[in-house]
């Protein structure tokens, strides 16, 4: 090789001539790539997946439209639990920088099937007057269905579930007739899905005590700062729990990744990445060993060992660069595939851009095997 030529251009050669190399064993470089391609699909799908039922369980305190959540002490997730007194709402809405206090009813409830049998239902109590806390991704009737007496809001994706509900369907919910006024899409967490009515009715059908409320919703005034907001409201209320949406969301996430998603979903993606890692640098030391002879040829005609090194490492980068590519193509249409009422994969813009990143960190790091192994190699073999 000419030894003449700047660094720059030699390690440009040898980049090409790894290239070349690659691809003139076909079955090996599918192969390999066909194992970043699995690290790829295997990982990310599984991040998109548990994203997808991270925001299952984040969506209500999203959509709700509310800035700052009141909740009884020790609140970690939005679910039904103790109570808190009305006068909450009262003493918020006197709260400088509030601007609207609004209650909120959540609680297991039961609908019965026209055959037979009881299907559970989370009942959501909306208060009518500020529309805080839902319903919405309506797709079918209105909101303001729940305006009517005896008249809630149930999801599509169950309706087949609830006995072929259409609207103005008549079910017994807890005991009590009610019209299917309308139905939304989406609004199903970890546990039965969101049906939507109006707060009194929802008390009726619960049982709940009409000075007892599971959450107030407040929204701040306008140039307000909502921490202030917060800080005032923990000043008048020190025993109950007040947040912000935006730390209501985190905390969520954080319990959820703790205590049942993060174990079981960071176990299953970093098996991906070991197996892939695993193809790739198994892959590429059989690469070597299988062209030993073409490695000390190279030695022999003046090629360094950086020289080798170039030419190993832009085999690893095709590898990730390809694996990644093709294997981004396959997660966005199986989530595409998959997506439902109960689940959606979600594969945000920073995954997506992370992926090959890791995949090259990967092929980079796999590279090292065959890399010992060619700096070892001895020129003269090829005359042996």
């Amino acid at each position: 090789m000419n030894t003449e030529l700047p660094p720059a251009r030699r390690a440009m050669v040898m980049m090409r001539v790894g290239i070349t190399m690659m691809l003139k064993d076909r079955a090996r470089f599918v192969g390999t790539v066909a194992g970043v391609v699995f690290a790829v699909v295997l990982a990310a799908q599984q991040l998109g997946i548990m994203f997808g039922l991270l925001q299952k369980n984040t969506m209500f305190v999203d959509s709700a439209a509310a800035d700052i959540w009141i909740a009884p002490p020790g609140t970690e997730l939005f679910q039904p639990g103790q109570r808190v007194p009305a006068s909450t709402i009262d003493l918020a809405r006197t709260t400088p920088g509030v601007h609207l206090a609004s209650p909120l009813v959540v609680g297991g409830g039961t609908i019965k099937k026209p055959d037979g049998g009881n299907e559970g239902i989370t009942l959501i109590g909306t208060d009518t007057s500020t529309w805080l806390g839902g319903p919405w991704n309506m797709v079918a009737g209105a909101r303001e269905a729940i305006l009517q007496p005896d008249t809630m809001i149930f999801e599509t994706a169950d309706r087949e579930k609830f006995g072929g509900l259409n609207l103005e369907s008549i079910r017994e919910v807890s005991g009590h007739l009610v019209h299917v006024g309308g139905f939304t899409w989406g609004l199903i967490p970890f546990g039965p899905s969101y049906a939507f009515a109006e707060i009194d009715a929802a008390r009726d059908m619960l049982g709940a005590a009409s000075n007892r409320v599971d959450y107030v919703l407040v929204t701040v005034e306008p140039g307000m700062q909502t921490e202030e907001v917060v800080s005032r409201l923990k000043a008048r209320m020190p025993d109950l729990k007040i947040i912000s949406g935006p730390d209501f969301h985190t905390a969520i996430v954080t319990n959820l990744l703790k205590n049942q998603l993060g174990m079981s979903f960071g176990l299953s993606t970093s098996f991906g990445l070991i197996i892939g890692l695993v193809i790739v640098a198994l892959s590429m030391f059989s690469s070597v060993i299988d062209n030993l002879r073409e490695f000390g040829t190279l030695k022999a005609i003046g090629c360094t060992n950086r020289d080798l090194t170039a030419l190993v490492l832009a085999q690893s980068v095709a590898y990730a660069v390809v694996g990644s590519l093709v294997g981004l193509f396959l997660v966005t249409r199986m989530a595409a595939g998959i997506r439902s009422a109960r689940l959606v994969v979600i594969t945000p813009a920073w995954l997506t851009g992370l992926v090959p990143i890791v995949m090259l960190v990967l092929c980079l790091l796999a590279a090292v095997l065959a890399l010992y192994r060619v700096r070892k190699l001895e020129p003269g073999m090829v005359f042996r």
